[in-house]
């Protein structure tokens, strides 16, 4: 596949500007924060809503019921979702400026399989391989066996992908794209030799989830994706230059070597740190950057903090509806965003046909 122009973008005279795109942002992300606190298996009105959170610290015995369920089961699975969204929103602008292709993800690098194939061997394997290790990690386990295999493969997708002239863009799309292969025969593997216990677990995991929301683990995902979003946001200026082609960049004086070992690390830490507590979300990355692009244009100083923004609020409304569409029962998370994100898959193959 060669590079793309980003494209799908408003003309020049209908963008928003930086602070309307943003204010924009910001308003679905409000809107969407407010439906799903309001909604679930139990509801709270916008009256009960609003005295929890005018006092949010209570006594558990005499705290109401609605008080409880907010702060104890609501309120962390939010903060997790507004983190997943940003991070993964963000990672996708990254990597289609980085690849110059509208089609571009984060799982085009294999951070997300990775992690998946570490998952699994931690589920199905884990008790054989490693029987010491859930003793030092306790929960944490699984989280960072899949964090540290979203690294290790987006470091070994980089390093397949250097010469000496430095790492080349286009053989780190091939590189995925084969990691990417590989994962999912080593997952196969994984289903056959697991047991129903495991299988079960192994699925609930590939299908991604905001349900195992807890504190601890919300702090360090929003940590993570915090410090990326701040390093992030400095790929703003060479992704525009990229955009022109990595000589043209050159020529303006960006280091595209530098700024690739810095896209994917900012993409690997966040996207990793992601999937390794919620699973596999997908499409996310895809669709955020687009959706902004056609609004605002191509300028990353827009498009990053947009797509975070934006990235957060389909998390929140994607999650929303797999609490309460078949309610009581609740549907995996990434069978909702692939719903979303294939039609919008399909509809930019179409557009970019021509030229793939």
């Amino acid at each position: 596949m060669s590079a793309l122009p980003i494209g799908g973008v408003a003309p020049a005279s209908a963008r928003l500007s930086l602070h309307g795109t943003l204010g924009l942002g910001l308003l679905l992300l409000v809107v969407s924060l407010g439906v799903a606190a309001a909604s679930g298996a139990y509801a709270i009105g916008p009256a009960q809503l609003w005295g929890v959170l005018s006092s949010p610290f209570q006594d558990a015995a005499q705290a109401s019921p609605e008080h409880l369920v907010f702060m104890n089961i609501r309120l962390p699975r939010l903060v997790l979702g507004v983190a997943a969204g940003a991070g993964l929103g963000m990672s996708g602008a990254i990597m289609q400026g980085l690849f110059r292709n509208p089609l571009a993800d984060p799982g085009l690098i294999g951070i997300s399989s990775g992690a998946a194939l570490a998952a699994g061997i931690t589920i199905v394997l884990g008790a054989w391989l490693m029987p010491a290790l859930p003793r030092t990690l306790g929960s944490w386990t699984l989280v960072s066996m899949a964090f540290g295999g979203g690294l290790l493969v987006s470091a070994l997708t980089y390093g397949l992908s250097r010469t000496e002239g430095g790492a080349r863009v286009a053989l780190m799309l091939l590189a995925g794209i084969a990691i990417n292969a590989l994962a999912g025969a080593g997952l196969g593997l994984l289903s056959v030799m697991a047991t129903d216990e495991q299988l079960r677990s192994l699925q609930f995991w590939l299908l991604g989830s905001l349900g195992g929301a807890r504190w601890s683990a919300v702090m360090l995902v929003g940590a993570a994706v915090a410090l990326s979003l701040v390093a992030g946001m400095g790929l703003a200026r060479p992704l525009n230059a990229i955009a022109l082609g990595e000589s043209q960049a050159a020529l303006l004086g960006v280091d595209v070597q530098r700024i690739t070992r810095r896209a994917v690390l900012v993409t690997a830490v966040a996207v990793g740190a992601v999937t390794a507590t919620t699973g596999i979300i997908g499409f996310i990355g895809l669709i955020a950057p687009h959706a902004v692009r056609m609004l605002a244009g191509p300028d990353h100083r827009i498009v990053l903090p947009a797509s975070a923004l934006v990235g957060a609020a389909l998390v929140l409304a994607a999650d929303t509806l797999a609490r309460t569409v078949m309610a009581p029962v609740e549907l995996p998370l990434g069978v909702l965003t692939a719903f979303l994100g294939v039609p919008m898959f399909l509809f930019l193959l179409r557009r970019f046909r021509g030229r793939i």
